[in-house]
């Protein structure tokens, strides 16, 4: 498939090392992963920290291998099944993907409505400023990426990351509960019993580690930092391993907040609560942290699914319409172009209907439909990089292929416990 675009030279310095990566942390942390993490530390405690750990690295495993592919044989994992699979992967893959980005919309525009009206509420109803703020951000994002740029993009999601990171660490430090039950938390593997089920808050944690369907998209952003040839894997490795170190960091920090507030209830509103529970031990100073930094977590990942879903869907269109060209590294995806720009207007304004539905049904129906991507992705990945024409020497190993096989297994029993929910 050929694919032409206005690129900027490759960089160098720090940026240009772990820019792609950070990217696909931001993204991959939203309002239900933050509330989720929260929740599970209130009602298990600092137990379950290495949950946070394990699910990063499940994520890092498959997103390694989504890079390796890439790298070696110069195509995006959905050209690779496209060519391999046939083009009716492509047609099957589109209506999956307008599924998924209606509820994920959605669910980030309700995310950062909630967020935005407890710190500047424009209306006294909760509900109508939910919908209020959401709208603005939905429409703030797409000026952002439909006029801004590449470039522009990074920048305001490096903020962003700065923002959550900084706020959350701080809240963490600030409600640290000492050494001995963070280090037990991470080295001993254990699920407390809870009311609720332990099992059922430790395996949702894991799953919403490190994002879903956007692990497609660290293909395109790789490309638009001019990595080609697997001479670039060393940096994709050291920029992954810093994207889901951050990653399990930031769902370990929220543990810990949540660990030291009970809570009650998901979603957006649970981490209303722990702000107001925050600031009446904190002070009000706590509270608009934590707000800042919950901000910063749903609007980064606005922001990033705006501007790379797009991009899955030109490349999807494309190939299900004339297939895979000649093999080879190839440009970025056009932004100018009509299937991208066209695919970001609808992403930003169609998904608004979804403000109406209650905050908590939208996210479980955002969890349900993003956790069967994820087994589809280690699948692809066991046959893709397994086969040594394809790959060459880049071939899964025999340890990649046992952790794919356990990340398959257990995102498969993940995503049928969502569905019969």
């Amino acid at each position: 498939m050929s694919t032409t675009s206005r690129t900027e030279p490759p960089r160098r310095g720090l940026f240009a090392l772990i820019g792609p990566g950070l990217l696909i942390a931001a993204t991959g942390v939203g309002a239900g992963d933050l509330a989720t993490a929260a929740f599970a530390g209130s009602q298990l405690g600092t137990a379950i920290l290495w949950a946070a750990a394990l699910g990063a690295f499940l994520k890092f495993v498959i997103n390694e291998g989504l890079a390796r592919w890439q790298l070696a044989t110069g195509e995006t994992l959905i050209e690779g099944a496209v060519r391999h699979g046939g083009r009716w992967l492509a047609w099957v893959f589109l209506p999956y993907l307008w599924l998924w980005s209606f509820f994920v919309g959605s669910a980030l525009m309700a995310g950062c409505g909630v967020a935005l009206h407890a710190l500047l509420p424009l209306v006294p109803d909760p509900e109508r400023g939910k919908i209020l703020w959401g709208v603005i951000s939905s429409l703030l994002g797409l000026a952002l990426v439909w006029g801004g740029g590449f470039r522009s993009f990074e920048k305001a999601m490096s903020a962003c990351v700065v923002l959550m990171v900084a706020s959350i660490l701080v809240m963490a430090v600030v409600l640290w509960p000492g050494w001995e039950p963070v280090l037990r938390g991470l080295l001993l593997p254990v699920i407390p019993s809870a009311e609720g089920g332990g099992i059922r808050w430790t395996v949702a944690m894991m799953g919403g580690v490190g994002g879903t369907l956007t692990m497609l998209c660290y293909g395109y952003w790789i490309r638009e930092e001019g990595r080609r040839s697997l001479a670039d894997l060393k940096t994709c490795r050291i920029d992954l391993a810093f994207a889901y170190g951050m990653t399990a960091l930031f769902a370990m920090a929220m543990v810990v907040v949540g660990s030291a507030t009970p809570l009650e209830g998901s979603g957006a509103r649970l981490l209303l609560q722990l702000a107001e529970q925050l600031g009446a031990a904190l002070g009000p100073a706590g509270r608009v942290l934590f707000l800042l930094g919950v901000l910063g977590a749903v609007v980064s990942s606005l922001l990033g699914v705006w501007q790379s879903v797009p991009y899955l869907f030109a490349d999807l269109w494309s190939l299900a319409r004339h297939g895979v060209g000649e093999q080879g590294a190839r440009d970025p995806v056009d932004t100018r172009a009509a299937p991208y720009r066209v695919y970001l207007l609808l992403l930003a304004t169609v998904p608004m209907i979804g403000l109406l539905v209650s905050f908590k049904e939208m996210q479980r129906l955002y969890a349900t439909v993003g956790s069967t991507i994820v087994p589809l992705l280690a699948l692809a990945l066991l046959l893709l990089n397994g086969r040594r024409a394809w790959v060459g020497a880049s071939a899964n190993r025999p340890l990649t292929v046992v952790v794919l096989l356990g990340a398959l297994g257990f995102f498969a029993a993940l995503g049928w416990l969502g569905l019969a929910d």
